[in-house]
C-alpha cells in the first residue's frame, strides 16, 4: 500500500534552502518516492490559513518512506535545511477502502 510524506516547512532563509531543494530530490527518488506537490499554489478553504510551504510525496510503503528518512542521502539534505527551514515530516499509510 503507497505511503505519503506530508512536510510543512517553514522558510527563514530562501536563499540557503535552495541548497537542501537539490539535494531532497536526489534522496526522494533514490528510494522510490514521487513528489505529488512541492509548494505550488494553495489555498486555505477552512481553517486557520496555511502559510507554510506544503510537500507530499509518495512511497511504494511505510517502510520504503522510512528509509528514505534514515538514509544517508536524505541526512545530508536535512543537515544543509539545518538554520534555512523548520518543518513537520510525517509519514502515513495510504487509505485502504478494503
Amino acid at each position: 500500500m503507497p505511503a505519503y510524506l506530508i512536510a510543512r516547512v517553514n522558510v527563514k532563509d530562501p536563499v540557503q534552502y535552495e541548497e537542501y531543494k537539490k539535494l531532497a530530490p536526489i534522496a526522494i527518488n533514490k528510494y522510490g518516492g514521487k513528489y505529488l506537490t512541492r509548494g505550488g499554489a494553495m489555498e486555505t478553504v477552512e481553517g486557520p490559513e496555511e502559510t507554510l510551504r506544503v510537500v507530499v510525496v509518495e512511497y511504494p510503503d511505510m517502510e520504503t518512506a522510512r528509509a528514505f528518512y534514515d538514509s544517508p542521502e536524505y541526512q545530508k539534505a536535512k543537515a544543509a535545511r539545518e538554520g534555512a527551514a523548520e518543518g513537520q515530516f510525517v509519514i502515513l499509510d495510504g487509505y485502504n477502502p478494503e
